[in-house]
């Protein structure tokens, strides 16, 4: 799954006996995991509730005792983290009908469900549903007992005696809400002919089948799956197979599905409306389709192309052919994820799959052969095999992420994706720098704790140590090991040990000791670096942004260059301390007391998940090698991002970082550039608190650093460039507009004037519209709205996605509060999907931060209802990290010490702990004697 905001809620508790249904009930207008209610209580045990609106409140249940936990009682099963073993499913066959006019659905479930050991109860998990009871039956028993425990989102049959051993079919029928959130089974809006439509999906990673039907909903619970829809005749019903057989009897079409390979609950999909398709065929004859809304599936033509020629690709890869006959990608109006990887039914972000030459970016297409690249790479892992428990989620994650960047590379060389995959590991590196990072395999006790793990240590550091070990091992050695890996475990799950286990099997190499230093624990090393003589002293730390020390030790694999990349050195650091012969490279290195070719570099090209610090000789060697164009494009990031990291931690100094920062200014790179502008925005914003009688000054610096290949490349398109100068373009002009640079805002103006009057015209195409937008509305006041009101229209008149979320970026880019306030209220509006909130978000600025975060406390009861947990963690991160004091901080924590909530706990402390981080830097900023003497020397020199 690609990563994306998603929407979550508060949990219930208790649990109440029902007599006649089961109902776990969403309360009126609320949304988000658990914000629900067993209902109950009357003598005929129906479920009853208010329904009176949105601000409705739920009629509680007479209030009980409960029994104790006790061998035999249901409440035994209460608060565990995984469902008992003794009984798993082992077939599905479902019967679903969703109502896409009043939202609803029924559906009728009969599981083959095997009994391993004496037991009188089925646990299983089920939420959001109304259960009938006098329908359960299992080997043609009632149950005596049914309980619902939301909390934990089981459901409990409880049986007369001990079930016999062997495999039985349980049976039940059910139904339930399509919902406005997004997972489940859920409703998606579209326009057609006119009209608003209703389209019926699923989303059900992580945790979220049970919201569609009861079922044993963990990933090890693997079973086959036969489905049936039924459906109006108009509309294109797809699932995760082909279609066995379709009748069509009066406004009903019977739709059954082909029984599925054995698979996991989170991966059952169903997709039903108005669609057309664009279609291909693999070399091996599996055919691919791009399904979308009636009129775009010319904007699939890409994404199929890199659909059809992954699936070729891994087939190879990983030596085992695609298990499915088919494949479907869908685009779909409103959805949480980026993408979702369903086996043979793969749902996307529109934005995430279609491409139009007219009026999407470069970088669009880029995102989307990844994204397709991505969810493909799950067919084999995570869908054939896949985690044993969410803990491993870095399995899945972490792999797609690599290989869906072998796979780009592949298909499109020229786009330098490895180099770009540094972006990936930045990521990483960030937010495990944190107190508050976890580690890749992260106990998990609770459904409601499995969506924040969907972050960059599951995708972007587990996918950069595979880099790492990979470049450990050798590509072919590691490829060859991956592909025994997928044939040996095919249809069944792992865990990392296993995978270890395999890699260790078919290398020789002690695989486990190497990477559990990685994966079980948190954090990552700073690797100190001192020349002494013909040796290199090195030494390792863990590094946190806070800059106090950790506890953490790591099997660290080295890499050394010296003067070339022609020699090399290989070796593993395995303790605190150790020292590097370099005589065997030194005569690469020239004299290191007369300077000349000399200089060394650790971690090269960045392939190691680790920092390094050089003494004050190494670091200005790398900086002459720098300068004098030695480097690789990798270490160039590596070596910007390592002093960035490093100033933050105050383990070094801002004015060294300037300094080096100022030696990259003939860089032309698109990838060397995009980090120099990241470093460069950061320092602007820190040095609006730390130094606000300097920033003007340092932001004149750093347009004087970026300015001169946003020169070269212009606002135009030339026939001459490639795609990375497309991608470069709109990064530079977008930062000197945030910079302040008059002329490139006027420019933007100008442009941004004509295209409101021709929405066609040459002069600002999609590549540098968000410059222009935001240009656009550095002046907006109040008073003077009219290029503000010109950007809603222009949102409102298109309906496409990318140019929607482009809009959405800017409105809040003004230093006017009261259009900042307006902006944010369209997020309670239906005029803005709750998918795209964050764009609105991204847009806030540190001038109006104080205005936003009045805002969001005295919304936060709105924006719970609208958008729940983990979304809202969303919300926290996007405000609090506009603020850099130990006392905002304090602020922050009492409100939220009354507003809790689990799903969005780890993001809240994360965002905390930046706020502190930058509170700190600020005091190591102000306490440096030659920062303002230096900005102004750079100033100076030509």
């Amino acid at each position: 799954m690609q990563r994306a905001s998603t929407a979550r809620g508060a949990a219930g508790s208790g649990a109440v006996l029902l007599l006649v249904l089961v109902s776990v009930a969403v309360l009126p207008g609320a949304s988000g995991r658990g914000r629900k209610m067993a209902l109950g209580g009357e003598a005929r045990g129906v479920a009853r509730y208010s329904n009176k609106g949105a601000n409705a409140e739920a009629v509680p249940p007479p209030r009980r005792t409960p029994a104790p936990p006790a061998a035999g009682s249901p409440a035994q099963f209460r608060g565990q983290a995984r469902l008992p073993r003794f009984a798993a499913p082992r077939r599905y066959e479902l019967r679903l009908r969703p109502d896409l006019v009043a939202c609803t659905f029924t559906g009728a479930a009969a599981v083959t469900v095997a009994v391993a050991a004496p037991a009188r109860f089925l646990v299983l998990n089920a939420a959001d549903l109304t259960v009938d009871r006098a329908s359960i039956r299992f080997r043609d028993l009632a149950p005596r007992e049914v309980v619902f425990f939301p909390d934990d989102e089981i459901l409990v049959l409880g049986f007369a005696n001990n079930l016999p051993l062997g495999e039985g079919v349980l049976s039940m029928k059910f139904n339930g809400t399509l919902n406005d959130q997004m997972r489940g089974f859920y409703r998606s809006k579209y326009h057609y002919k006119g009209q608003m439509k209703n389209m019926a999906v699923t989303q059900f990673e992580s945790v979220d089948a049970r919201r569609c039907f009861p079922c044993w909903d963990e990933p090890a619970f693997k079973a086959k799956f036969k489905l049936t829809l039924e459906v109006p005749p108009g509309m294109v019903a797809l699932s995760n197979m082909p279609i066995a057989n379709q009748t069509v009897t009066g406004p009903i079409k019977t739709v059954s599905y082909r029984e599925s390979p054995l698979m996991s609950t989170y991966l059952v999909a169903i997709v039903v409306g108005l669609l057309e398709y664009i279609e291909g065929v693999t070399p091996e004859g599996t055919r691919v389709r791009v399904y979308t809304q009636v009129g775009k599936s010319n904007h699939g033509k890409f994404a199929l192309d890199v659909g059809v020629k992954s699936l070729h690709l891994y087939k190879d890869y990983f030596g085992t052919p695609y298990p499915l006959p088919k494949l479907d990608m869908v685009a779909i109006p409103d959805f949480a994820a980026g993408a979702m990887e369903n086996y043979g039914l793969v749902t996307y972000r529109e934005v995430a799959l279609l491409f139009d030459e007219e009026s999407s970016a470069e970088s669009s297409k880029q995102n989307i052969a990844i994204t397709v690249a991505h969810e493909l790479a799950h067919q084999w892992f995570g869908n054939l095999v896949t985690m044993e428990w969410w803990t491993h989620l870095w399995l899945n994650e972490g792999f797609a992420t690599w290989v869906s960047h072998l796979a780009v590379d592949s298909f499109f060389p020229q786009w330098n994706i490895w180099t770009q995959f540094l972006d990936a590991t930045t990521a990483g590196l960030k937010l495990d720098s944190l107190e508050e990072s976890h580690p890749i395999e992260v106990e998990i006790h609770h459904a409601n704790e499995v969506d924040e793990i969907f972050d960059a240590i599951s995708y972007d550091k587990g996918a950069s140590v595979i880099r790492m070990l990979q470049n450990y091992l050798g590509a072919e050695r590691f490829q060859k090991a991956l592909a025994s890996y997928i044939q040996k475990f095919a249809y069944s799950n792992a865990k990392t040990e296993d995978l270890w286990a395999v890699l260790e099997e078919k290398s020789g190499e002690p695989i486990k000791n190497l990477m559990t230093t990685w994966t079980k624990q948190q954090g990552y090393p700073v690797v100190n670096a001192k020349l002494n003589g013909n040796y290199l002293e090195l030494e390792q730390a863990q590094f946190l942004s806070d800059g106090s020390p950790g506890p953490g030790m790591w099997i660290v694999p080295v890499t050394a260059s010296c003067g070339s990349y022609d020699m090399q050195k290989k070796f593993l650091l395995k303790g605190k301390s150790d020292r590097l012969d370099i005589r065997d490279i030194a005569s690469q290195c020239g004299n290191q007391e007369k300077g000349g070719n000399f200089w060394i570099k650790l971690n090269i090209n960045q392939t190691g998940f680790y920092r390094v610090q050089y003494d004050d000789k190494l670091a200005a060697a790398l900086q002459t090698a720098l300068q004098s164009k030695k480097l690789s494009l990798m270490d160039k990031i590596g070596i910007v991002e390592d002093s960035h990291a490093l100033s933050m931690a105050c383990k070094q100094t801002l004015t060294t970082l300037l300094r080096l920062l100022y030696a990259y200014r003939e860089e032309a790179d698109y990838s060397v550039l995009s980090h120099i502008n990241t470093v460069s925005l950061s320092v602007a914003k820190i040095s609006v608190d730390a130094t606000p009688g300097l920033v003007g000054d340092i932001k004149q610096l750093l347009i004087k650093l970026l300015l001169p290949p946003a020169v070269k490349l212009g606002w135009d398109r030339k026939n001459s460039e490639n795609h990375l100068d497309a991608l470069l373009r709109p990064v530079l002009l977008v930062a000197l507009v945030k910079l302040g640079h008059d002329k490139t805002i006027n420019e933007g103006v100008r442009r941004f004037g004509i295209f409101v009057h021709d929405r066609n015209t040459s002069l600002l195409p999609p590549d540098t519209r968000k410059a222009a937008y935001l240009a656009a509305m550095q002046n907006v006041t109040t008073s003077y709205k009219s290029a503000y009101n010109d950007l809603l229209k222009v949102y409102r008149e298109s309906d496409e996605a990318e140019e929607k979320g482009r809009v959405l970026s800017t409105l809040c880019h003004c230093k006017d509060k009261n259009i900042v306030l307006e902006s944010l209220n369209l997020l309670f509006t239906d005029e803005v999907r709750s998918q795209d909130a964050y764009y609105v978000l991204q847009g806030l600025g540190v001038e109006t931060r104080e205005t936003t975060w009045l805002w969001l406390k005295g919304n936060w009861d709105r924006i719970t209802k609208k958008y729940g947990g983990t979304q809202q963690g969303g919300f926290i991160r996007y405000v609090l990290t506009l603020f850099a004091s130990n006392e905002k901080a304090a602020e922050f924590s009492r409100f939220f010490a009354t507003h809790k909530n689990p799903e969005f706990e780890r993001t809240l402390k994360q965002s905390l702990e930046n706020v502190r981080i930058n509170a700190r830097w600020i005091q190591g900023i102000r306490s440096e004697p030659r920062l303002a003497q230096t900005v102004q020397e750079l100033l100076r020199r030509p």
